[in-house]
């Protein structure tokens, strides 16, 4: 039998649930990296002589295929139990790159476009989907925090990304200078880079691999009593089956919710240099900002957008998921507003507004898995998780072409001041109602979606499988064991998570020296 099947990666009773986090952030961390491709795009630009739409076709590709796989993908990932889902998603991910180095080695863009952008987008989905249920299942307790701890993880994976391949670009091409903004590295160093990402991903991501287990049947943590947590499944059962979760009501009340969150906090991102020089930008086209400081503002706003993924995911444990998800879409509305018409009475009150709504545009990525476990259990949480993320792939279209849309009506890039936009931001306001109203319609799903409790997925064998891992458990030696592989892979994690702080604390400061 595989060691990847979903029966051999039944935990023993003395497993540490502490260990599967670690495995969750080292996937997260590396698909990460997907939101820094910016760092080379103008390199790759030159290196195929192409267009910025030609190349921008890469990031686009990758994020329809997360979208596509991670629907279509996640009742497999259910089925089939993480280790091999993760396993799966290390191969594509890679293997993504390394094909991708090959396209950049042959000059054949297809290549590219085949690489990165379908083999890692459905490494991209596979891989952020599969980590997600497992950590439920272990931290029934604190769902929200176990999410968020993984999910954190995918915000910060940029930040791990831009500065590192900054450095390898400029070790592999001494020429290139990532401060000078006409500097572009070469087409062999842009080869180096793909090769090395793509093989020191696949060993992260192998680490996740080898750390995570599913719990054995019937497993529960210390002190945690199901009958008493009325966020748990109906009784005497397990959960709501993918197929099911569609068609219910809260399924479609909760895809309007994450939609209209993501595509208000694109509304942002997507022009968060411009947007903090045009809103001081005087009648004459000066701004009172400049470019290196509108630069600290993307730092600021990565911050943000990281630890609301932890701090508001973990604090939905204690007020519950509807309540915090009514906080981001109400006080969302608020900011958006005050934005809108204080915005460009202080650079300090801009950004502050800007950071909170960013916080809340993380919080509901981070969110979004436990209140689905709240909503419909653990049975197949993953793959109804893959499917509600088709709202992030309708949301990372709808986002861009709204504010576009209303900007480019009122003049060129450079020119635009605050008046410029007052409609995309009171349209943000807007959606931001309609996914607040959305979430006070969500009520408990009827107990007739909900599966008997003995079809959970892969549950036969379990026992087998826990008897299996018994060995691990048993002595002094194997404890030691256990807590050396705990200390080495939070310090892997930790020591990641703290350079891309680092990094983006650096790029923030900007803001204020600039």
């Amino acid at each position: 039998m595989s060691v990847l099947e979903r029966e051999r990666s039944v935990a023993s009773w003395g497993y540490n649930r502490w260990l599967i986090p670690p495995a969750a952030l080292a996937v997260h961390l590396s698909i990460g990296q997907a939101y820094a491709t910016s760092v080379y795009k103008n390199s790759l630009v030159a290196h195929f002589d192409a267009g910025q739409t030609q190349i921008g076709v890469i990031f686009s590709i990758a994020i329809v295929m997360l979208g596509l796989s991670a629907a279509l993908g996640g009742t497999w990932v259910e089925h089939n139990g993480p280790r091999k889902a993760m396993f799966v998603a290390a191969v594509f991910w890679s293997g993504g790159f390394l094909v991708g180095a090959l396209g950049i080695a042959t000059s054949q863009l297809w290549l590219v476009y085949l690489g990165y952008g379908v083999l890692g987008g459905i490494g991209l989905g596979i891989g952020y989907i599969s980590p997600v249920s497992t950590l439920m299942k272990w931290f029934p307790d604190r769902p929200g925090l176990a999410t968020g701890m993984a999910i954190m993880g995918f915000g910060g994976g940029a930040l791990v990304a831009s500065p590192v391949s900054n450095q390898l670009m400029a070790l592999y091409d001494p020429a290139y200078d990532s401060t000078s903004p006409g500097s572009v590295a070469s087409g062999d160093a842009l080869v180096g880079l793909f090769a090395t990402l793509g093989i020191g991903y696949f060993a992260l991501m192998m680490m996740g691999v080898l750390l995570v287990r599913v719990p054995p049947k019937g497993w529960r943590p210390a002190g945690y009593d199901p009958a008493s947590d009325n966020r748990a499944p109906v009784a005497g059962s397990e959960g709501v089956s993918a197929d099911n979760a569609l068609r219910t009501p809260q399924f479609w009340l909760l895809w309007t919710v994450l939609f209209t969150n993501v595509t208000a906090g694109i509304g942002i991102l997507e022009h968060a240099s411009p947007l903090l020089q045009d809103f001081f930008r005087d009648a004459s086209g000066t701004s009172a900002v400049t470019a290196a400081a509108a630069g600290g503002f993307v730092g600021v706003l990565s911050l943000f957008n990281m630890a609301g993924r932890f701090v508001w995911s973990s604090t939905s444990d204690v007020v519950g998921r509807k309540p915090i998800y009514a906080f981001y879409l109400g006080v969302g509305a608020i900011l958006y507003i005050l934005m809108a018409t204080l915005g460009g009475s202080s650079t300090i009150v801009f950004v502050a507004t800007a950071g909170i709504i960013i916080s809340f545009y993380g919080g509901g990525f981070a969110t979004v898995p436990a209140y689905l476990r709240d909503l419909f259990g653990t049975y197949e949480v993953g793959a109804i998780h893959g499917r509600l993320l088709t709202a992030w792939s309708a949301a990372g279209i709808a986002g861009p072409l709204i504010v576009n849309a209303f900007l480019d009506a009122q003049g060129d890039p450079g020119t635009l001041t605050r008046d410029a936009y007052q409609a995309p931001l009171f349209t943000m306001v807007g959606l931001l109602v309609v996914g607040f109203t959305a979430n006070l319609l969500i009520r408990r799903v009827n107990a007739r979606f909900y599966e008997p409790a003995e079809e959970e997925p892969a549950a036969a064998g379990a026992a087998e499988g826990a008897a299996a891992a018994a060995p691990e458990s048993s002595g002094p030696a194997a404890e030691r064991s256990r807590l050396l592989l705990l200390v080495v892979s939070w310090t892997i994690v930790a020591v990641l998570l703290g350079y891309a702080v680092i990094s983006v604390t650096s790029t923030a400061s900007r803001l204020f020296t600039g």
